[in-house]
């Protein structure tokens, strides 16, 4: 008992130290680097006129100052695919000739001494792996902060309530006026470092969670 409980510890230890560190969002190895701030000038507001808040008449009405609102199409569509497929085979054997004593074959009960034997070992393995996500549709979010180059860091989210349920959607992100369209509106593969989100809540969501039970036996702890 006491050597099948250290097998089983030995392979759970193993099993971990395998599968690494699993990628996370926000890791800083690829977060953006931000430009430096800087201070900002003390401006007057005592007069009911504000340059800074007023609209030229030869631009565009795009979002580019602090709690402004832009639209973002959701365009996201991943395909992935993986095939992967290995085979080994090994084959040995071993025959020992027959001895002999004062020149004669050594015999037991008129049968002569010999000994061989041989072994083989193989190994198949065949593994295929398809993926594929889409994402349409549009969300509207606000700019919380303004780079001193220029760049909005946007975020906002959607709920919606649908039957017993809620689903909703989350965007963060990093976005360029200039891929800002007159209609105020940016696609969503032009977001750097953008956190998208697409789930819901209540029932429905609940019937597709698995049970703790079997997302322990799907773990990497469970060693069979």
């Amino acid at each position: 008992m006491r050597r099948l409980l250290a097998v089983f510890v030995a392979t759970v230890i193993t099993g971990c130290a395998s599968n690494g560190q699993k990628p996370m969002p926000d890791d800083p190895m690829y977060a953006p680097v931000l430009p430096e701030e800087r201070a900002q000038p003390v401006v007057p507001d005592g007069s009911l006129f504000q340059a800074q808040y007023a609209d030229s008449l030869y631009s565009d009405i795009k979002a580019r100052r602090l709690g402004d609102i832009i639209t973002v199409s959701l365009q996201e569509r991943t395909t992935a695919s993986k095939s992967s497929s290995t085979e080994t085979t090994k084959d040995s054997s071993t025959a020992l000739p027959t001895p002999q004593l004062f020149g004669r074959d050594v015999t037991v009960g008129g049968n002569p001494l010999s000994a061989s034997f041989g072994g083989n070992r193989s190994f198949s393995g065949e593994g295929d792996s398809d993926q594929s996500n889409q994402l349409n549709g549009e969300i509207t979010v606000t700019v919380i902060r303004t780079l001193a180059n220029g760049n909005l860091i946007v975020r906002g989210e959607k709920w919606m309530r649908i039957n017993t349920g809620d689903e909703y959607i989350r965007l963060t992100g990093m976005i360029r006026p200039q891929d800002i369209s007159a209609e105020n509106t940016i696609p969503s593969t032009r977001v750097a470092n953008a956190r998208i989100e697409y789930s819901g809540t209540g029932t429905l969501a609940n019937t597709q969670e698995q049970g703790w039970l079997t997302r322990f036996f799907n773990s990497p702890i469970w060693p069979f």
